[in-house]
């Protein structure tokens, strides 16, 4: 699947794309199918332009190269296609993938609104959903497009002309609840048996730090680089300061009690304290503790970081304290990467264990 920071550059590319009148078209490329090791997940999208130009590059070797040659085969003749990458087919091109595994490909041409309102859609507002693609129809590549349903929050959004596969894929749907899962199902239509990549969408994640300063500043261009909607707040004038301010970072000036009024939390709101005074660290966690978030952090000596938990002791809320992982940091950068780390495994629900270590796969 795609990033936050990925899907926010093919959604920004389509969107400049429909601002100038698909005068340049492309075609989206979408992994729906994975067996064994490969270069990515299930889900993961990547946009081609007619001129060569790639968005999101899957990978870097020759099963790109395969597939950006498809997907201008299938701009040129308007059609879209499915690139099966297995011991059947495309033989070549998977041997020098070198990694054992087997893909299917789906690549669509985007020529008008209708081709992208179901990025648009997927793209709105900070609730959770589901987006299901129909590609095929009895084993062969949907033309003249694929259909999708997508479910956003209370909206959605629907062009399945099916009306008994829709109300299959809605069903579907209704009995899931992991918003960051994917799954290929075989459903059945009206008169025809339909392939559908249902995949779960969460919103980018949103990162509050607390505390003006060098490390606060590492860490949020490092969560702006990983596309999370990143917010520092603190008490202070901030115009000396500015010059340093990622380009996507916005700030927010306010003490311990505004906090609240001023900031939104949600599900997908992570909060890390980090002001590095262990009086206005307490304030702001003690202004934090019956806020709903997905994780909250403190950054801090070990025994700092034990009067910061005794505030909270008995709440619901969990401390992450020392937040980060174990790499040994001490400047401004080291700590960021050790927050951010431990923060990334926290959403992707992983143990930030050594890869050489581990058997899991992967891009499970």
């Amino acid at each position: 699947m795609n990033s936050p920071e990925e899907f926010l550059r093919i959604h920004e590319s389509v969107a400049t794309l429909a601002a100038g009148d698909f005068h340049r078209t492309a075609a989206l490329a979408t992994i729906t199918r994975t067996q064994g090791s490969t270069f990515r997940r299930a889900g993961a999208r990547m946009l081609v332009h007619a001129d060569g130009e790639i968005v999101c590059a899957l990978s870097g070797g020759c099963p790109q190269r395969d597939i950006v040659v498809r997907a201008l085969q299938a701009i040129e003749q308007d059609r879209p296609a499915l690139a099966r990458y297995n011991r059947d087919s495309s033989l070549d091109v998977l041997m020098e993938m070198g990694c054992g595994g087997e893909l299917d490909v789906l690549i669509e041409p985007l020529r008008n609104l209708q081709d992208v309102g179901f990025l648009r859609a997927m793209a709105r507002t900070r609730a959770a959903g589901f987006a299901a693609t129909v590609f095929a129809r009895n084993g062969e590549v949907f033309a003249p497009r694929p259909q999708r349903l997508v479910k956003v929050g209370d909206s959605v959004w629907n062009d399945v002309a099916d009306s008994l596969l829709a109300e299959h894929i809605v069903a579907e749907i209704a009995r899931r609840n992991d918003h960051a899962a994917l799954d290929l199902q075989r459903l059945q239509g009206s008169d025809a048996v339909f392939d559908v990549l249902i995949e779960g969408l969460r919103p980018a994640h949103a990162l509050i730090l607390v505390g003006l300063n060098p490390a606060s500043l590492a860490l949020a261009r490092q969560a702006t680089a990983l596309g999370w909607t990143t917010t520092v707040v603190d008490n202070v004038d901030p115009a000396s300061s500015r010059s340093s301010f990622p380009a996507n970072m916005r700030y927010i000036k306010a003490d311990h009690a505004a906090l609240i009024a001023q900031v939104e939390f949600d599900a997908y709101t992570s909060a890390v304290v980090m002001t590095f005074n262990i009086e206005r660290d307490i304030a702001y966690l003690d202004a934090l503790r019956n806020s709903s978030f997905f994780y909250l952090g403190a950054i801090g000596s070990r025994q700092r970081c034990r009067q910061m938990r005794d505030t909270l002791r008995g709440n619901k809320v969990t401390l992450h304290a020392p937040a980060g992982l174990d790499l040994g940091a001490e400047t401004p950068e080291e700590i960021a990467l050790s927050v951010a780390s431990e923060l990334l495994a926290e959403i992707n629900s992983r143990s930030a264990t050594r890869l050489s270590s581990c058997e899991i796969p992967l891009h499970a």
